[in-house]
């Protein structure tokens, strides 16, 4: 049975997808579309300056290595100050050659003074996160290295935003995006990662890890609550929560009620 849309998958349904992607995606099936898909990315960067935007996630690790099949290697990474520390080790360890990491630098202090910021209940805050890290990330590396293209893992099966037609476009801040995985099922993803043997980050091991994705923590979305985020972030990593309990009241009422 096919994952669907995003919004309509519990993460159970993602763990049993994993252990039988071999059954929903054939070796063979994989490799026509990744042959196609790698064809696709030469002809739309062809003469042009491009590179890929990686982000840790399992879309942009698909991207990674399809982008460097044909032959576009540089790459960037959009962090900022308050990232899991574990992801934060895993990404260093394992972002691809010569991938330049650009730092928005939003850090508790930020975060202090934009409180309706944490723990997204909504897409509209949730999206702010990606417009202030990821999205200006990319305007300031497009601009640095001077690009024509930069290359990104959204898919129509995530509800993003890909183009009209072509899969590429330009945003208002002059900043062209190319989508090359727009058709990609949530199967073609997982079977890529399998038959390849890619690692995924420890994200995917935490409560809700595939419905959330990478993201920093305070943007950790749908905990239906604060107080469930902060008991969510305290189950990954307590140490987080007990630094921004010096800046965060929420955070030090949580800390007194786990501590009482």
């Amino acid at each position: 049975m096919s994952l669907g849309k995003k919004q309509r998958i519990s993460n159970t349904s993602w763990i049993e997808a994993v252990a039988t992607i071999q059954d929903a995606v054939p070796q063979e099936e994989l490799d026509a579309l990744v042959k196609s898909t790698v064809e696709e990315i030469r002809r739309a960067t062809a003469d042009q300056r491009a590179a890929y935007a990686w982000s840790g996630g399992k879309d942009s690790i698909v991207l990674g290595k399809l982008c460097e099949m044909a032959g576009v290697t540089d790459s960037m990474i959009g962090l900022c100050n308050l990232e899991y520390p574990e992801f934060l080790g895993w990404v260093i360890d394992h972002k691809p050659d010569g991938c330049e990491v650009v730092n928005t630098e939003q850090d508790l202090d930020w975060l202090a003074k934009h409180p309706e910021m944490l723990f997204p209940q909504n897409s509209a805050i949730a999206g702010r996160w990606f417009s202030i890290v990821q999205h200006r990330a990319q305007r300031e590396y497009v601009k640095e290295h001077n690009l024509d293209v930069i290359i990104l893992g959204r898919r129509r099966a995530d509800g993003n935003y890909v183009g009209r037609g072509s899969n590429i476009y330009t945003d208002g801040k002059g900043v062209t995006r190319y989508s090359p995985l727009a058709a990609w099922r949530h199967e073609d993803i997982l079977a890529f990662i399998y038959y390849n043997s890619l690692q995924l980050p420890p994200i995917y091991n935490w409560k809700n890890g595939y419905l959330c994705g990478t993201h920093p923590w305070p943007a950790r979305p749908n905990t239906g609550s604060i107080a469930n985020g902060w008991r969510e972030v305290y189950d990954i990593d307590p140490s987080i929560v007990i630094a921004a309990g010096d800046k965060l009241e929420s955070a030090r009422i949580f800390l007194k009620e786990v501590q009482a």
